[in-house]
């Protein structure tokens, strides 16, 4: 039998509820307050006078971001980069992350190794030298310059380190009675147990790659060969551009001021990242706790 609830106890619910409510509105307000500048008008923005809801709507700043070919070259370099490099990235922190995770009578430079990659986490040599490297290697204005540099995230390898060494001894000791080797057992045992994590990773690489806009500017040269993010940074208007530019394209572009069009671009650039999230964000916090809870 259901016991009702006390008066106290409906209040604590009543204040509860509507402490969550605040904090979820504080958390949309931001975002809601972008969209409505993005699709408000320049004056409006500039006087202050959007808040929740749009003033004066006008789509000006996704109609010039959407009708350039270049924003979609640059968003086809930022798909490959993200499958390149997320490839790549998951590929190196697996086959780094096993044998850290082994005792050091398995694997007796494990400690040795483990300096190292810590070493790497606490300092930098800083951007010339990194600079310097990969244009050494000929990798300048080329995908490589975007996703080698970053192959081996130690942050990720760490936390995939500590979800191998919880998984219990007792499954590979009887994989290797069985006959199976290291890397059947990684194959079979380690990486079928480890999806939590394994998606908690994924999930950083694709944020990682998607959201980085830094070396586009630096090593990329080409404009045809610059990701998304890097684009979208670049894009604004100028005296030049404005000049070439016909009555009609004028007041077209007269509706879209600077605020109105970063607004434009951080909603354009979220969009990918929101449909991926859903589908790994049950595994976050399950597999950042896993793998974080050992040395």
């Amino acid at each position: 039998m259901v016991k009702s609830q006390t008066i106290g106890a409906r209040l604590a619910n009543a204040l509860i509820l509507f402490t969550l409510a605040v904090i979820a509105f504080l958390s949309l307000a931001p975002m809601l307050n972008t969209i409505m500048i993005s699709i408000s008008s320049s004056t409006a923005v500039n006087a202050g006078q959007v808040n929740f809801f749009p003033v004066d709507l006008n789509f000006s700043s996704y109609v010039k971001i959407l009708n350039d070919t270049k924003f979609w070259q640059a968003f086809t370099v930022s798909v490959e980069r993200v499958v390149l490099g997320g490839a790549i990235n998951m590929l190196l922190t697996v086959l780094m992350a096993y044998p850290l995770s082994r005792n050091v009578s398995q694997f007796r430079s494990r400690n040795v190794y483990m300096w190292i990659i810590i070493f790497t986490m606490l300092f930098s040599g800083g951007i010339v030298p990194w600079y310097m490297v990969i244009s050494e290697l000929n990798l300048i204005n080329t995908i490589w310059a975007l996703v080698l540099p970053g192959a081996v995230p130690v942050f990720n390898v760490i936390l995939l380190m500590n979800f191998f060494r919880g998984i219990p001894k007792e499954l590979e000791e009887a994989a290797f009675i069985d006959g199976a080797g290291p890397l059947r057992i990684l194959r079979h045992i380690f990486l079928p147990v480890s999806l939590p994590s394994l998606a908690t990773i994924t999930l950083f690489v694709i944020v990682g790659h998607w959201n980085n806009f830094f070396d586009g500017i630096v090593l990329i040269n080409d404009s045809d060969k610059i990701p998304l993010q890097t684009y979208l940074q670049q894009l604004s208007l100028t005296r030049d551009q404005m000049q070439n530019m016909t009555v009609e394209q004028l007041q077209q572009y007269n509706k879209v001021s600077n605020t109105t069009l970063n607004s434009a671009k951080i909603l354009v650039s979220m969009i990918p990242i929101m449909l991926i999230y859903p589908f790994l964000q049950r595994y976050l916090i399950h597999g950042i706790v896993l793998g974080s809870v050992k040395e």
